[in-house]
């Protein structure tokens, strides 16, 4: 089904250096959390002066579309050497299991002499909203389904009381093309801490849409699902986001051409488009998302118009 975002404008960048020395520039993966009304506390993923990524988090007014608080310290920081978070924190959704809720991220390494990868590891979100690290070991890491590395995960509990996760995987660090074959997998789980991985789960076509990144999940209300990440081509082009449909959640339909939200003319986000986070506030459906730069000119608001 062909959609329709309209641009509400850019909601938080960090002005020149940021507020603290972890958080200097970038407001990547927005993830809200919310608070009361119409107050939501927006996580973000923002970098050192070495590229390293912590959390940090502002809180906005989703009505009025104004930060009325940035937190100027991080929530969480990248781990010390030798940790499979130590070189970032990107993060990706939250879900509730046995009365805590959780968030899950993907932790980077990036070796002097190796490949960077990822792994997804695991934060526990505490009533007052602070993050505190479930363990200091990846939540799931590479096996033979997902060989190399891994990134941003998606939970979603389901209406047949299980879990379903979307994540991406990557293949190759090169198809042929001179960019990598990252894809989005899935996996379920009857507890939220045990997963059952079942493969892939979006299809790629390469020179179109082989690098995928962040899947945002949601009910379509009429048993099936929607799915909005960030892709690139292969072919060149820098990320854009893209769409796909579900009856399943298991088999997806790509429908590039539907994704409802395209590049602005000029601005934060007129070469760059990724890293969307869909939610809906008050019987409207918003999505965060990036820009420019993987989020180094912040992050911006768009809400579903009709046709």
């Amino acid at each position: 089904m062909k959609r329709h975002w309209q641009k509400l404008g850019l909601l938080y960048c960090p002005e020149g250096s940021g507020p603290h020395e972890k958080l200097r520039t970038h407001a990547a993966n927005p993830l809200p959390v919310l608070i009361q009304g119409d107050l939501y506390r927006i996580f973000y993923s923002g970098r050192d002066s070495r590229n390293r990524s912590s959390v940090g988090a502002v809180d906005v007014d989703i009505m009025q579309r104004k930060v009325v608080k940035v937190h100027d310290q991080p929530f969480f920081e990248h781990g010390p050497e030798g940790t499979f978070y130590a070189d970032g924190v990107s993060i990706g959704n939250c879900y509730e299991a046995d009365g805590l809720r959780y968030m899950l991220f993907m932790g980077w390494q990036a070796p002097t002499n190796g490949h960077w990868r990822g792994d997804v590891g695991r934060l526990v979100v505490k009533p007052d909203l602070t993050l505190e690290l479930d363990r200091d070991y990846p939540f799931i890491t590479t096996d033979m389904v997902d060989p190399i590395s891994l990134s941003y995960p998606w939970v979603m509990f389901n209406s047949a009381g299980r879990y379903d996760m979307w994540y991406g995987s990557t293949q190759s660090w090169d198809a042929g093309n001179g960019e990598m074959l990252h894809v989005i997998n899935y996996a379920s789980s009857e507890d939220g801490h045990c997963w059952s991985r079942e493969g892939l789960a979006v299809p790629f076509r390469l020179g179109e849409a082989q690098a995928f990144s962040r899947p945002t999940v949601v009910a379509d209300g009429m048993g099936g699902f929607e799915m909005w990440f960030s892709y690139r081509s292969g072919s060149g082009e820098t990320y854009r986001i893209g769409y796909a449909v579900s009856n399943n959640g298991k088999d997806w339909y790509l429908a590039l051409a539907d994704a409802g939200i395209t590049l602005s003319d000029s601005g934060w986000d007129s070469e760059m488009l990724e890293y969307p986070f869909v939610f809906d506030h008050k019987g409207q459906r918003y999505m965060l998302y990036n820009g420019n730069g993987y989020g180094r000119t912040g992050f911006g608001l768009v809400v579903m118009a009709d046709e």
